[in-house]
């Protein structure tokens, strides 16, 4: 399998499909990778949820079904996922564990290996560190059944061989961003903490073309 981290260092437009590109981190991804000049292609479930998305083509489909995947990948460098779901306290949540399977397979079988995914803090070993509100009221009442499954999509990818990053956002907001943000893996003494939307969307972009946090899982926050 080639390495796209090298790939997109070398070229002048990097080749990245967008999944969850419809979403309100999604949307700027997509924005700040076209204002960059890279090529974007954004995938989403219909056209209509996509107005305004200008620079970026389009492919249609479902994330969980991996010959659209597979459609879409081809010719890209790398994938980046903003796939999120609603809150869900009464029924199980498979939808971002299911997707990314099919995202993982549908890399190896186009041979592109490099993949950025944002969960959230929360996930894996952030779980605790969200602060009084979120972690004793926000994360169990609402939240429980989808950090399951992003715990088990976390997993998909640390297994999958490919060149990842997770990143974790600190709580979202919708502020200007401030144009840096500071991405932690030592966690101790530390809860709480916010993040811009557009400062996230930054950062994973950054990441496309950057090896300094390959394989790891760093939480991002102001």
């Amino acid at each position: 399998m080639s390495s796209s981290i090298s790939n997109t260092r070398a070229a002048t437009a990097p080749k990245i499909l967008v999944l969850g590109a419809t979403g309100p981190t999604g949307r700027l991804i997509v924005a700040d990778a076209v204002s960059r000049g890279w090529d974007v292609v954004a995938f989403v479930r219909s056209p209509e949820k996509a107005r305004g998305m200008d620079g970026a083509t389009l492919a249609i489909g479902d994330a969980r079904d991996e010959a659209a995947v597979r459609v879409a990948l081809q010719g890209r460098d790398a994938v980046v996922s903003a796939l999120g779901t609603p809150a869900s306290p009464l029924r199980e949540v498979t939808l971002l564990s299911t997707a990314t399977r099919a995202i993982v397979n549908a890399m190896k079988a186009e041979r592109v290996s490099r993949l950025v995914a944002i969960t959230g803090i929360g996930a894996g070993d952030s779980v605790g560190h969200g602060g009084f509100l979120f972690d004793r009221l926000i994360f169990p009442l609402l939240l429980r059944k989808v950090y399951a499954d992003k715990n088990r999509q976390e997993e998909v990818i640390r297994h999958s061989g490919l060149d990842w990053t997770l990143v974790r956002p600190a709580i979202l907001n919708d502020k200007p961003g401030r144009g840096a943000v500071r991405a932690l893996t030592d966690l101790s003494g530390f809860h709480g903490g916010t993040v811009s939307r557009a400062d996230v969307a930054r950062f994973v972009v950054d990441q496309v073309s950057e090896a300094d946090w390959l394989r790891k899982s760093p939480l991002i926050t102001w």
